[in-house]
């Protein structure tokens, strides 16, 4: 079982304004036509499991849905999904552990955890395996942060490091127990 991040961050480590806004990340738009390893990234996981917030924010853009496995968002206040993704978003409900048991369950074992109070949650319980961090080299100030307070100290070793266009920076962190 392994519980994965791939996030962009900003240089002063937000992962959206605070509205929500992700314009940002276009900062350095041909960024956009270089492989980042995203695929490479969703190749290797079974599910998804986001937070309501971030599904929010991705189900309004438009065009195809993004994501090619399925994905389950973590709600205990929604009750549908707009039928254009029936098939591909599920809602899930419980606390951190009923959900990730209802996933493993159903033999999703490899989980890309998305959504900055999701991401928070699974690091209070020490529940992240890796950390796949691309920084974005701006400073927006306030937002939606990466990181809140933990329990305790956690500690990851970086396993590799890529520069982008000289100007972006990626960090593979995996945990250190």
């Amino acid at each position: 079982m392994k519980n994965s991040v791939f996030i962009a961050t900003s240089l002063d480590g937000f992962i959206a304004g605070k509205n929500h806004e992700l314009d940002w990340l276009s900062t350095f738009p041909e960024i956009d036509h270089i492989d980042t390893g995203f695929e490479e990234f969703t190749a290797r996981i079974d599910a998804i499991l986001m937070g309501r917030n971030t599904y929010e924010v991705v189900a309004a853009f438009e065009g195809e849905w993004f994501y090619q496995k399925p994905v389950y968002v973590w709600s205990n206040s929604l009750s549908n999904v707009p039928a254009r993704l029936q098939d591909k978003v599920f809602l899930i409900k419980g606390d951190l552990h009923e959900v990730l048991a209802q996933l493993h369950h159903q033999g999703f074992h490899k989980l890309y955890i998305d959504g900055g109070k999701t991401i928070q949650s699974f690091l209070k319980e020490d529940l992240i395996d890796e950390m796949i961090i691309t920084t974005i080299p701006i400073l927006l100030g306030s937002g939606i942060p990466m990181f809140g307070g933990l329990p305790k100290r956690l500690t990851f070793e970086c396993v590799k490091s890529i520069r982008f266009l000289d100007k972006v920076v990626q960090n593979h962190f995996v945990r250190s127990r």
